[in-house]
């Protein structure tokens, strides 16, 4: 029996189409954080699948046939957009699904309208894992979460329209509890969060509170939240294993004077440690803040040669216990840092 032009443009769409038209949105996020802001947003209209663990070097992610198959049914691919997942692109080629390639409709850069930090000058691998676009370790700043959560939204409302609303819906609630955490409910029914974060992102925030009066308060007794939290940690000095925690100390105000790792991505030399420990004792440094997922025997190392304290977190949603959400994350990292420098709010 011969198949009618109707007929074949029928299959076609019926195999062409993605998922998300007989159940939920197959979505696959590079890292645990990027899933679970998919969630919060998504609901129950999606099935969420992170590639990378809350306590894994996203840097490192070791590729595995199951990722690819993944891949291969996704709806939506949610990914830094930066030169951070290089094992990506590999995956991508044995899923070969063309709906979540980059400029498809099924492709989330999370990093979209994020203000980039640490851009460098030249692309210069000597220099270690340089990142040309900037620093990829976004997620560490609830700012960047906002914007963040806002290109996933777009995605999830791309590949199914049907629910935009809803997806917009859980956004804004979502952006106004981020809003609420970092500032406190006062500031924010006032000023508006946005025009807070806008203030915070340029390091102008707490300048503009001091200087000002609102509704006949000072503007930094109504602060609240973790930026309130975080005061005593402003100015204080510090040294990271690795330079993924930028976007976080710009904006509670943290000086990194050093890393562990001599260039990003190189292991430290008996050399680079005596170096670090000596810059360490001169100023005076007593905290090391580093992720979980690196050596801990050489954080400890250093530490205990100058007497400083270690603070080691996760990164991402999960990693530990007590991460299981984004605001726990964030507590996790400022109660550390707090008990850390022995300050309190």
């Amino acid at each position: 029996m011969k198949l009618r032009l109707s007929h074949i443009a029928t299959l076609f769409f019926l195999f062409a189409a993605p998922f998300s038209a007989w159940g939920q949105i197959e979505v696959v996020a590079t890292t645990s954080t990027y899933g679970w802001i998919a969630r919060t947003i998504g609901g129950d209209r999606v099935d969420v699948f992170s590639i990378a663990k809350g306590d894994e070097d996203v840097h490192f992610v070791r590729p595995k046939p199951s990722f690819a198959e993944r891949l291969a049914k996704a709806d939506l691919l949610i990914t830094t957009g930066m030169d951070l997942e290089l094992w990506l692109p590999g995956l991508m080629d044995k899923a070969s699904n063309p709906r979540i390639r980059e400029g498809q409709v099924g492709y989330v850069s999370a990093s979209d309208g994020v203000t980039k930090l640490e851009i460098p000058s030249t692309a210069d691998r000597s220099q270690g894992g340089v990142h040309i676009y900037g620093n990829p370790h976004i997620q560490v700043s609830p700012i960047n979460i906002r914007q963040v959560a806002y290109n996933i939204t777009v995605g999830l409302a791309k590949v199914d329209p049907d629910h935009r609303k809803e997806y917009e819906d859980r956004l804004k609630a979502f952006q106004d509890r981020i809003d609420r955490r970092l500032f406190g409910d006062d500031l924010v029914d006032l000023v508006g969060g946005p025009t807070l974060c806008r203030l915070a992102e340029s390091g102008r925030l707490i300048p503009f509170l001091e200087g000002r009066t609102i509704k006949g308060t000072p503007g930094i007794d109504l602060l609240g939240g973790w930026m309130k939290k975080a005061l005593p940690l402003r100015d204080r000095e510090l040294v990271t294993y690795h330079k993924n925690w930028i976007y976080f100390t710009t904006l509670l105000g943290l000086r990194v004077v050093g890393e562990v790792e001599p260039k990003p991505a190189i292991p430290p030399s008996p050399k680079d440690v005596e170096k670090l420990i000596n810059l360490m004792k001169q100023l005076h440094v007593p905290v090391i803040l580093a992720a979980n997922y690196f050596d801990e025997t050489k954080i400890h190392r250093v530490a205990d040669a100058v007497g400083a304290t270690p603070v080691i977190v996760p990164l991402d949603v999960g990693g530990a216990p007590g991460t299981e959400d984004y605001f726990k994350l964030v507590d996790t990292w400022i109660d550390g840092l707090l008990a850390a420098y022995g300050a309190s709010t």
